[in-house]
């Protein structure tokens, strides 16, 4: 059962790892030179809008992103991060089982080039993924006793 570990405190944000098996959902952002990260391979989420807890920012983005819907409920995992940057808001990071019937389901929205289910393993050692999220991948497979979420 997910327990929210939301305390009410200011956020910048928060991403998604949405896990199929021992593959996890990822998009290759636009390369531009006026994003941060241009052209790596990134995770479902984004900045946070109004009063959204970490869940609703996630889910929403992951919505507008891929066209998912995704239950708060299905969340497993929750951390909260200082900001990749070192300075500004902290962000959260949250896991989720994804469904092989959602990955029929997707529907690319317009940030980003194109998307792939991609090993875990790749994600974390590539070369051109967004580094702080690979940290975070692996502290939660870490966390969740070396496995990814399973099905």
């Amino acid at each position: 059962m997910w327990i929210d570990i939301w305390d009410g405190r200011p956020f910048a944000g928060a991403k998604i790892a949405l896990i199929l098996g021992t593959e996890i959902l990822v998009y290759r952002r636009d390369d531009r030179p006026d994003i941060p990260f241009p052209g790596l391979w990134d995770l479902p989420g984004g900045g946070r809008e109004t009063d959204e807890s970490p869940a609703d920012c996630a889910l929403r983005e992951t919505h507008e992103e891929f066209g998912l819907i995704i239950e708060p409920e299905r969340i497993v995992w929750q951390r909260r991060y200082p900001s990749w940057s070192g300075t500004g808001a902290a962000a959260y990071f949250c896991a989720a089982p994804l469904l092989p019937v959602e990955v029929e389901k997707i529907r690319f929205g317009s940030e980003g080039t194109d998307w792939t289910l991609m090993p875990v393993e790749w994600f974390i050692a590539h070369q051109q993924a967004v580094p702080h999220l690979q940290e975070r991948v692996f502290d939660y497979l870490r966390s969740a006793e070396n496995s990814p979420v399973q099905q």
